[in-house]
């Protein structure tokens, strides 16, 4: 039996802070880890292919296994007998755990990337349970989480076009997905419920965030210097300001 190794000094070299407790780095091979410091200890994730670096039937993960398997299915015309069973489905739920907690993380720091990676993926593992469980109650288990995931996708992809100064593209994205939770069918269960109307009200916020620091085009920018100029009673200046938007809304075609 090897040496139990005393994990107390490597411990006392990364401090428990809760506000600071995330870090990306390379291992040894070169690759990069994340790693999260815990009050008891530390946890790692592989920052590529499965969180935990297994490999499942050698394939990436049991998600990719079982895709695989319904394209083989779908070649041979046999689609319609493809099905999970309840321990399929209990792999791939505690599969999906997995890159929860990563992307979580991966969120914390600013991988935007990663995060709207991992997002994507777990909303394909709701898609293909839902459709394939054998029984009722694995289609809909993760069916109340589908609100914060997409949620999730959507503020990652808005942060990656904010880095770009896109602003209206971040709009249209976190605005769109917002809709697209709206419009998912009703389920009985106060989890969906509660995550659904949080989400909403996530998205909405930071749409609105956006909006307070997006730049202002010429004529909203004329918009509002005619609104100051009203409020301040400077009709010169608001009328100034009006023969200006009218020549602007007929070179653009707007009204």
């Amino acid at each position: 039996m090897k040496d139990i190794v005393d994990l107390r000094e490597l411990l006392a070299s990364w401090p428990y802070d809760p506000d600071n407790n995330v870090r990306k780095l390379r291992a040894k091979e070169g690759r990069e880890v994340l790693q999260v410091r815990l009050p008891l200890g530390i946890e790692q994730y592989e920052l590529e292919g499965r969180p935990d670096g297994g490999r499942p039937k050698g394939k990436e993960s049991w998600l990719e296994h079982h895709l695989e398997r319904l394209e083989q299915a779908q070649a041979a015309g046999a689609a319609e007998a493809f099905a999970l069973d309840h321990e399929q489905c209990d792999d791939l739920f505690a599969e999906g755990t997995l890159y929860y907690f990563r992307y979580l993380h991966c969120f914390q720091i600013k991988e935007w990337q990663r995060t709207a990676r991992d997002t994507a993926r777990n909303l394909r593992l709701f898609d293909l349970v839902h459709d394939y469980a054998a029984r009722e109650e694995d289609q809909i288990y993760l069916e109340q989480w589908r609100p914060y995931v997409l949620r999730m996708h959507a503020a990652a992809l808005a942060m990656l076009e904010l880095e770009k100064g896109n602003h209206a593209q971040a709009l249209a994205q976190l605005q769109s997905t917002a809709a697209r939770i709206e419009a998912l069918p009703e389920l009985e269960d106060e989890t969906f419920q509660f995550e659904r109307q949080r989400s909403l009200a996530a998205l909405r916020e930071m749409a609105g965030q956006i909006e307070k620091v997006k730049p202002l085009s010429e004529m909203e920018s004329l918009e509002r210097q005619l609104q100051d100029a009203i409020q301040a009673q400077a009709f010169e200046r608001a009328a100034q300001l009006r023969d200006r938007l009218r020549a602007l809304r007929q070179k653009t075609g707007r009204r």
